[in-house]
């Protein structure tokens, strides 16, 4: 925490905040001890934030339980190593505040709040929720925009209204994959809010407006790269930052060949973690795509011939 442009919050992270997966076991549990081995990995190569229970941690399928057990093991295995922010989002208002409150309680640093899902909510919709939220909790968030998930688009007017009159929504993990509109919200909020890559193949572009960070896929399998390309570009490294960048095409489009995170999970067994399967209602991977995965992971030197 310290002074900021906001008075008080300042940034959660810039550079590399990895969105971990949740491993779980051949009999469909939490594999915890895999989880502490995972966020391990990550510190050690550089990764600037956990973020758990999100998308790619499958939190649309956790129990009430295991979502809360997997903030408290996260924040208490990381140690303070490095922020732990907390996917607290619900497409009722009423259960985004129980997460946000317990994940709050179990010493997260900060949470992330998707978008409601399903319900549709207009723009003032929208600024409702995330005000009762906000006023349920005294930690910093970091609103998560990804419509093709979701259903529903925080224009950037809405962002930058809530940034600018609710102390501690800071932030903003915008993973509608329209540039444009990303480019506007920069230009719109001139500072009063953070914007973080919500995809991986948009790093650059993003950072390029005043973004100042991405909250990864990417680095589950790959923390130190995707860290260098964020810090590099920081940095003002920007041509070695452009080669990171775009040297993980192919193996970030691999990554999304199917619905995250099936394959980022098929990519981890690969490589030796025990990450385990997918719930239902996701499904294996495709055969042609894990071999697809495979050989770009080979060309990307993280999996031997």
């Amino acid at each position: 925490m310290g002074f900021t442009r906001k008075g008080y919050f300042m940034a959660i992270f810039k550079g590399a905040g990895v969105a971990i997966v949740t491993p779980f076991t051949e009999d469909d549990r939490v594999n915890y001890d895999e989880l502490g081995r995972m966020i391990d990995f990550q510190i050690e190569n550089g990764t600037d934030a956990i973020i758990i229970c999100g998308t790619t941690g499958e939190s649309s399928t956790l129990s009430h339980e295991e979502h809360d057990a997997c903030i408290r093991f996260a924040v208490r295995h990381t140690a303070g190593r490095v922020p732990v922010i907390a996917g607290t989002g619900s497409n009722s208002t009423a259960e985004a505040i129980r997460l946000s409150t317990h994940a709050q309680e179990s010493g997260a640093d900060a949470l992330l709040l998707v978008t409601p899902y399903y319900n549709k909510a207009t723009q003032a919709g929208l600024s409702q929720h995330y005000r009762k939220i906000a006023e349920s909790v005294r930690i910093p968030i970091i609103l998560y925009n990804v419509p093709s998930r979701t259903g529903v688009n925080i224009l950037p007017e809405t962002a930058v209204e809530l940034a600018r009159t609710t102390e501690n929504i800071i932030g903003i993990k915008e993973a509608s994959g329209n540039i444009a509109q990303i480019t506007r919200l920069a230009a719109m909020a001139d500072g009063c809010i953070d914007i973080y890559s919500g995809n991986d193949n948009e790093v650059l572009p993003i950072l390029s407006v005043g973004g100042i960070g991405v909250i990864s896929v990417l680095s589950n399998i790959a923390p130190k790269l995707t860290h260098d390309m964020a810090t590099l570009f920081l940095e003002g490294h920007f041509e070695e930052s452009r080669k990171l960048q775009l040297q993980s095409v192919s193996l970030i489009d691999a990554l999304f060949c199917e619905v995250n995170p099936i394959p980022v999970k098929e990519a981890m067994n690969m490589l030796g973690w025990n990450a385990g399967p997918v719930r239902l209602p996701l499904s294996p991977m495709s055969a042609s795509n894990r071999e697809r995965l495979r050989l770009e992971l080979q060309k990307a030197g993280l999996l031997e011939g």
